[in-house]
């Protein structure tokens, strides 16, 4: 484990870069090109994050940081782990530090770094900043792909920072997409709502990445996305309360709006549609409720940070949280040997990895797996000569362990979402969101395992081990 050695975003990059992983774009248009660049960039096996300037129409050095978090080696370096270790070890020292970490409160300060530029009321204008348009049939400009919105519980005064997209209709006007009613901040909103009352509301744009991985991760209510993120950093976030709203901040930001967010039934717009996580557009235009931004707080060469969701594999974080906390839930109830765990296709194929122990091993974990699997259509089980992070790996297993009219089962009526693209029209509009889940059995049969053809690969220790003697050769 290395610690977190950064304080901002500009902190980041400056590693990334030192680690020879960013490559700087000069003239990419906002409009959809920049947004392409990063998503065949995603895809390149050394995909590299990218650092846009000179974008035609802004101001040079108004820049747009993108693919920050989507290799194994930048995650690890989000998350203070060693970004050498292959992916497996990086998810394992993750899986055991995320039981360990304990919350830091975030500490107020007196200045903030975005206060070296800031526009009030009329003076609002949100086109000096990068507003790409992602994908190619994106609804309009997004400010926020990556980005925090902040909100204040009026009853108790707990603090949510989550990551929710955020679309921009004006100068002055964004709208904020909750996705559904029960988000933290959808219902915090609701409560100004209920009163008559707008929300106060603040975006924002180029935080962290510890404050990047604490809004996506799904914390429990009352629980704060600042200290999980000091927790990650072994370090208080420090908070600045802005002047319009009074919400507390991070103050190393590098773009903040702050307004109100107006009841929906006063003021909305359709939203979207915005290309998804699947790969897919999964909804038509929405309404959603309109931000009427008061005022912007910048520093000089701002930087936004944007995470697009991409087609799959590529993802917005390198290694997948979600089979971190399948693997701890399968050891929660009970199953014994599991020795590795994995999301490929962004999050939506798990593989789990085990020493087989006894007939129906494979099959408990495989069915754990699969009720824990978020929209997820395919688990596969392997034995534990099987790396789960190397899908060609997996695929062999599949291909010379698994017997189709024996090893695969199929769960019907399973967890899913409204973002499945594969859901029908008449399902979608009934609010049935489920799907069916294939667990394939792709371990070497119980009774065969002291007479299986021996495999003339290495194990995964000694595949590791040679890594570690020739870094230079196989890094």
């Amino acid at each position: 484990m290395t610690a977190v050695d950064y304080n901002d975003l500009r902190d980041f990059i400056g590693l990334v870069e030192s680690m020879g992983d960013l490559k700087r774009v000069d003239g990419a248009s906002a409009d959809f090109e920049l947004g392409a660049i990063t998503e065949v960039a995603a895809g390149l096996p050394a995909c590299p994050a990218l650092l846009f300037d000179q974008i035609p129409g802004l101001r040079p050095g108004h820049r747009v940081f993108t693919n920050a978090t989507v290799s194994t080696r930048r995650a690890a370096l989000a998350l203070g782990i060693d970004p050498t270790l292959p992916p497996l070890e990086v998810l394992k020292a993750w899986k055991s530090r995320r039981v360990e970490l304990k919350p830091l409160d975030p500490v107020s300060v007196k200045d903030a770094a975005f206060l070296e530029n800031s526009q009030f009321g009329d003076q609002v204008d949100l086109s000096v900043f990068p507003c790409p348009i992602w994908h190619k049939r994106d609804g309009g400009p997004y400010i926020g792909s990556g980005s925090l919105v902040i909100t204040k519980d009026p009853d108790e005064g707990w603090v949510n920072a989550a990551i929710y997209r955020v679309q921009v209709h004006g100068p002055n006007r964004v709208t904020i997409q909750f996705d559904h009613k029960g988000r933290h901040g959808a219902m915090i909103s609701r409560k100004y709502w209920d009163r008559g009352q707008p929300c106060p509301v603040a975006i924002v744009n180029g935080q962290d990445p510890a404050l990047f991985i604490a809004g996506f991760e799904y914390l429990p209510e009352r629980q704060s996305e600042y200290a999980f993120a000091g927790a990650i950093k072994q370090a208080p976030i420090e908070t600045f309360a802005l002047p319009v709203t009074g919400l507390p901040v991070p103050a190393r930001a590098e773009i903040i709006l702050e307004g109100m967010l107006l009841p929906f039934d006063q003021d909305n717009l359709p939203e979207g549609p915005f290309g998804e996580f699947t790969g897919y557009y999964a909804a038509d235009r929405r309404p959603a409720p309109v931000m009427d931004v008061q005022a912007v707080h910048y520093r000089s060469n701002p930087i936004l940070l944007g995470s697009p969701p991409l087609k799959p594999p590529r993802f917005h974080f390198g290694i997948p949280f979600r089979a971190a906390s399948i693997w701890a839930n399968l050891e929660a109830c009970g199953v014994a040997d599991v020795v590795g765990a994995w999301q490929h296709v962004s999050q939506l194929m798990t593989v789990i990895a085990i020493k087989q122990r006894y007939a129906g091993h494979a099959k408990r974990a495989g069915l754990i797996a699969a009720a824990n699997s978020y929209m997820g259509r395919i688990v596969v089980v392997v034995d534990e000569d099987v790396d789960p992070s190397n899908l060609a790996d997996v695929m062999w297993a599949v291909t010379t362990r698994a017997e189709p009219s024996e090893d695969v089962d199929i769960v019907r009526n399973a967890w899913s979402s409204s973002l499945d693209p594969r859901l029908s029209m008449e399902d979608r509009n009934a609010g049935r969101t489920s799907n069916s889940k294939m667990i394939i059995d792709a371990c070497i049969p119980f009774e065969l395992l002291g007479s299986y053809p021996p495999t003339s690969a290495l194990s995964v220790e000694e595949a590791q081990a040679v890594r570690r003697r020739w870094p230079d050769i196989l890094a």
